[in-house]
């Protein structure tokens, strides 16, 4: 299920850059569109992942995609990494979407091309440990599907996000048309697409569409902060059983309840014989908090 790793990403502290292919003329690590932090101290086991493009918004360009395909590749099955955190670096903007800029440059082959490249970069997001979006700006486009991509989702009163491709003349093609449905019904989805409506981060939480709904702050980071205390409370959590949680929920939502429950019932028989079962277990008769390691 889980594919193989390489751990060169995992080094503590500042924000690093990626040796991304194709791309050693973006120079410095302030620079690179998408960089990668693993914090330290109390906080360690949560790693963030940084948009950082603020000529274009962060706007789903060909070096962005790039970069962040690469950055989430190394990450995929690091087992420091306990909850993968998607961030700006832009104030005021999460992501605005695909870029259309360069877009236009394209043929119609070359755009169903990056299309397809752009699904199967949301399908990546789809991540081993849990992932929150921290949207603490306009989330549009192919950056809402970004957010819905991941597991969780915090947004700050600044926040506006929308499926708003139908007033492009587009239609939503990075996963939006199947994760929205997923998260908010039937019926809603479809007004919401085809209205292309935009919303606040409070109608947005309202409608289920965020977990959290934070009021923006003078740095322009609530919503950040906000995921960043959601991360922590996942943080303790016995990381082997919080992975199995989210398979089983995930894949257990494409099928029928008996399907479900088999499915479960899977994840459920590999979590016996972990170690962090045994330590549960003996954290809770000796009435102590417990120390999992992920084993």
């Amino acid at each position: 299920m889980l594919r193989a790793l390489t751990s060169a990403l995992r080094l503590p502290g500042p924000w690093r850059p990626l040796r991304t292919r194709g791309c050693a003329s973006h120079g410095a690590t302030r620079d690179r569109e998408i960089q990668v932090r693993a914090l330290t101290g109390r906080d360690q086991g949560i790693t963030e992942i940084l948009m950082n493009r603020p000529s274009a918004r962060n706007a789903l360009g060909n070096v962005l995609v790039s970069q962040l395909l690469e950055a989430l590749a190394q990450l995929w099955e690091d087992q420091q990494v306990r909850v993968l955190l998607f961030r700006s670096g832009v104030k005021g903007v999460f992501c605005a979407g695909a870029d259309l800029k360069e877009r236009e440059q394209m043929s119609e082959a070359e755009v169903g091309i990056f299309v397809q490249r752009l699904r199967g970069l949301m399908n990546e997001i789809a991540f081993p440990a849990p992932t929150i979006a921290a949207m603490d700006g306009f989330a549009l486009g192919g950056g809402l599907e970004l957010a819905l991509a991941c597991d969780l989702r915090v947004a700050a009163s600044s926040a506006v996000m929308g499926l708003i491709e139908t007033t492009r003349g587009l239609l939503p093609g990075a996963g939006g048309t199947q994760r929205l449905p997923r998260c908010l019904g039937v019926a809603l989805a479809k007004e919401l697409i085809f209205t292309g409506r935009r919303l606040s981060g409070a109608q947005a939480q309202a409608l289920g569409l965020v977990n959290h709904a934070v009021s923006q702050n003078e740095e322009g980071n609530a919503a950040y902060h906000r995921a960043l205390e959601l991360a922590q409370e996942i943080l303790p959590q016995a990381p082997i059983a919080v992975r199995l949680g989210k398979v089983a929920i995930d894949r257990g939502m494409e099928v029928d309840i008996a399907s479900g429950m088999a499915i479960e019932g899977i994840c459920y028989a590999q979590n016996i014989p972990t170690q962090d079962r045994l330590e549960g277990m003996a954290a809770f008769r000796e009435k102590r908090s417990p120390r999992f390691v992920g084993k």
